[in-house]
């Protein structure tokens, strides 16, 4: 067992990429498996004597045989980009005099920078111990948070005016759906979970069962949006169709909700069951939590471990012509295609899973609430 410049110990990196490669997506697996052959071939063409055109490529770093030759490199990289991050930033504190078109260049440059030793990771992680491709990829996260920060700072935004443009109205309900769902998501974005006092909902509630049934009218205005904090050891059952669905600190629950026509974001939750149809679901902060999901876009996962996913299974009168009028009546299967904002390697973020069929739940019936 073999210490590495981080500090940890990896007794068995192989074993470790071939469990998490029985979980990748057949696509991305390809993807890796030719990036593995195009590095195998360069190794042989090396060890034969021969040049490989790819390796003189100055934009492509080469690979290295051992976990310290690589960190190494990666290491000089990593403080030659934070000099510079601390130059363009001490200009700026200095008032050293520079104009934005310079500083546009400079922050590119060091874009680049930060993407080249991306790909570096990318290139060599075949051969690393897990924890290093892990900690090698928290640290250019950072820098990539840095560069943010400082190219706020460095470059000016452009100063608020007002402007009179003529109000145009979607030319159809779905294109107002479109419409609705990008103004929400950029709310949201904005102003995190500030929406959640906004809305009507269940708050503060511990081992109940909690109902609510929308009607048609429900979609409209802020009656759309539902939200449910602050709740340990409830159940709860949503029917019908609503807009939006804001989810925080939420403790041994089962969520049950019908259709929603927007997005739900959940926030904070641990050893929950939710069974979900929405166009887009982001989810933040979970802890060992099941997910049954029919959605139209891929669903999202930041800061989130333990977390597993299954098809859709709920069922209540009138559920059909529910998912039917929120455009979710067909079945697209991306509950199974979850993007994980805080793993940025192409094989299988160990955050989610897919649930096992012998432990999913087969089909929970509201009728009767």
């Amino acid at each position: 067992m073999e210490e590495n410049m981080f500090g940890s110990k990896d007794s068995n990196p192989k074993a470790t990429a071939t469990a998490a490669d029985t979980t990748i997506d057949p696509t991305l697996q390809r993807k890796h498996a030719a990036m593995l052959e195009r590095l195998s071939n360069r190794h042989h063409s090396r060890l034969a004597g021969k040049s490989d055109p790819e390796s003189t490529n100055l934009n492509s770093p080469p690979s290295f045989e051992s976990t310290e030759s690589f960190l190494s490199k990666f290491s000089q990289s990593k403080v030659s980009i934070e000099s510079c991050l601390s130059q363009l930033q001490r200009q700026e504190e200095n008032g050293i005099p520079g104009s934005d078109s310079n500083r546009k260049t400079d922050t590119e440059k060091i874009s680049l920078s930060i993407s080249d030793l991306e790909k570096f990771v990318a290139e060599n992680s075949y051969f690393l111990p897990s924890y290093e491709v892990r900690t090698c990829l928290k640290i250019i996260a950072d820098l990539k948070q840095s560069l943010d920060d400082v190219t706020s700072l460095v470059i000016p935004k452009k100063k608020f005016s007002f402007k009179n443009k003529p109000s145009k109205k979607p030319a159809n309900p779905v294109q107002e759906d479109a419409v609705s769902e990008r103004n929400l998501n950029a709310g949201t974005e904005g102003l995190g979970f500030k929406r959640l006092s906004l809305s009507p909902g269940f708050r503060d509630k511990e081992k109940e069962v909690l109902v609510k049934e929308f009607d048609k009218s429900a979609t409209q205005g802020q009656n759309g949006e539902f939200t449910l904090s602050g709740l340990r050891d409830c159940e709860v059952r949503l029917k019908g169709c609503l807009r939006a669905l804001f989810m925080d600190r939420l403790t041994n629950c089962r969520i049950y909700v019908g259709a929603v026509m927007g997005s739900v974001l959940i926030e904070g939750v641990e050893g929950c069951v939710f069974i979900l149809a929405s166009h887009q679901i982001r989810i933040h902060n979970a802890k060992n939590c099941d997910f049954y999901l029919r959605v139209r876009s891929r669903p999202i996962i930041e800061d989130c471990n333990g977390v597993r996913f299954a098809p859709y299974c709920l069922n209540y009168e009138r559920i059909e012509k529910d998912l039917e009028e929120a455009n979710l009546g067909e079945e697209t299967a991306n509950w199974a295609n979850v993007d994980d904002f805080r793993w940025l390697r192409a094989v299988q973020s160990p955050n989610w899973s897919i649930l096992p069929e012998n432990e999913r739940i087969l089909t929970v019936d509201i009728s009767n609430s």
